[in-house]
């Protein structure tokens, strides 16, 4: 969050020196849609009730809506009305009016963000009025026409408030309501997902088991064709056994780097920003070294944001498909009786893995955004407590590209002992297939 900071320390202190903001450097367009990112995961992680299903969902539109609230300024690129699972009605900017398409985004991004996370705090949203207000009065006073703020500032709003009038009609509105069926009967089958005793939640019901019924963002996303699956087979030479088999024996010989990887990846939506928000996190990190316009900004928080969304739809379609068990139900009862994973399971079916499929999303579409090689460091979780329980601290993570990330997401989740590798393998490829298709959409004209 250290745009963030920066902007609101540096204006406060402007303003309590009474001093002409003309004469400080003026706001960046990347730090006006950084501050806004870093908001959006502030919101995002002190939100209750907010689950990795619907994290992603908000990543999508609010992403989206930075996006849709700059493009008539950029000749070259073009709106995604049209191209997008029923988006229409997208407001056109009036012939003859000027814009300042940095207000638009500043208006935009907090109506987006109230709306879509209208659950949170009063004080939350004090926060987010407070951003937007800082923002518009330095941007402000470089324009001499008050016609252009209004426009601009109405223009951005009326571009959030029609995409949050789409959102409604997409199936996860309001979802924290309803995180738990209790009216479901959950299946009774060989190899099906039970309640763990060693879980993340109390819950004996899982989470968001009709998220798979929502709108994609794109049309492409929804027609997949599902992730192949190893059948249930408790015979100690089939090639499912040995699946769990490779959990229980990686369990036993962890390293040290293996359980810090396990804990950094796990984003915990009662402590972090929830694994579609790391992604978020990292599309901010890009902007943060390579400083671009405002325009790729926007596309590159819209891209991460409609991938990992959709990537969460797909995955939840698929796990209530499979229903499939986790190593916690099956290692117990086929292998040993004493077993415990490194990491709780969280309250829903395994395959395929659902931080391996977001994070492949991310990571595809980052790779196409800033290429093959990128290389920087994750200070996400840096400061955080030590996990005296599991003996491990929470240490920066360094890369050398997108990729490396999305693997390393998928491998987390084998060390702490909730995914077998046939959940990652499956999560990684569809993951892909998903930012591919993200890519694929035409940004340009």
């Amino acid at each position: 969050m250290k745009t963030l900071k920066k902007i609101i320390i540096f204006l406060l202190i402007s303003v309590m020196l009474n001093c002409s903001l003309k004469k400080e450097k003026p706001l960046q367009p990347h730090e006006i849609a950084i501050s806004w990112a870093e908001m959006t995961l502030f919101i995002t992680k002190n939100t209750p009730a907010n689950s990795p299903t619907y994290s992603s969902r908000c990543l999508g539109y609010i992403g989206l809506t930075m996006y849709e609230s700059v493009v008539n300024g950029y000749p070259n690129y073009q709106s995604l009305e049209g191209q997008l699972n029923g988006l229409s009605n997208i407001p056109k900017p009036e012939k003859g009016k000027k814009y300042d398409w940095q207000l638009a985004l500043n208006a935009g991004q907090a109506s987006i963000l109230k709306s879509i996370y209208n659950q949170t705090s009063d004080i939350n949203k004090a926060k987010i009025d407070s951003l937007e207000v800082l923002i518009l009065e330095q941007l402000s006073e470089n324009i001499q026409d008050t016609l252009i703020i209004k426009c601009s500032v109405n223009f951005g709003k009326a571009i959030a408030q029609q995409i949050f009038k789409w959102s409604k009609t997409d199936g996860g509105h309001r979802a924290y309501l309803k995180n738990f069926d209790k009216q479901m009967k959950n299946p009774n089958f060989l190899g099906c997902w039970k309640p763990p005793l060693y879980a993340q939640s109390f819950s004996h019901y899982p989470l968001q088991p009709h998220w798979g019924e929502n709108r994609t963002f794109l049309q492409k996303n929804a027609q997949l064709k599902e992730p192949k699956f190893i059948v249930c087979d408790t015979n100690k030479n089939s090639t499912y056994y040995q699946q769990f088999m490779t959990v229980y024996e990686k369990q036993k010989n962890l390293t040290q780097e293996e359980k810090e990887i396990a804990i950094w990846w796990s984003d915990d939506p009662d402590e972090t920003f929830t694994p579609p928000g790391h992604s978020y996190y990292l599309a901010t990190l890009s902007i943060q070294k390579m400083k671009p316009d405002l325009l790729k900004c926007a596309e590159t928080y819209a891209r991460v944001g409609i991938a990992v969304a959709d990537a969460f739809r797909d995955c939840w379609k698929w796990k209530y498909q499979f229903f499939s068990e986790r190593p916690n139900t099956f290692i117990p009862e086929h292998i040993d009786r004493q077993w415990d994973s490194f990491w709780p399971d969280p309250p829903f079916p395994a395959f395929p893995s659902g931080h391996a499929i977001q994070a492949a999303a991310m990571a595809t579409v980052l790779t196409n955004l800033y290429g093959k090689s990128f290389e920087f460091t994750d200070s996400a979780h840096v400061g955080r407590k030590r996990d005296e329980q599991r003996n491990a601290d929470f240490k920066a993570r360094h890369f050398n590209s997108f990729w490396e990330v999305a693997t390393e997401t998928a491998n987390s989740r084998f060390y702490g002992g909730i995914h077998c590798p046939q959940d990652n393998d499956a999560g990684l490829e569809k993951g892909k297939e998903i930012g591919e298709n993200v890519n694929g959409l035409r940004w340009r004209k």
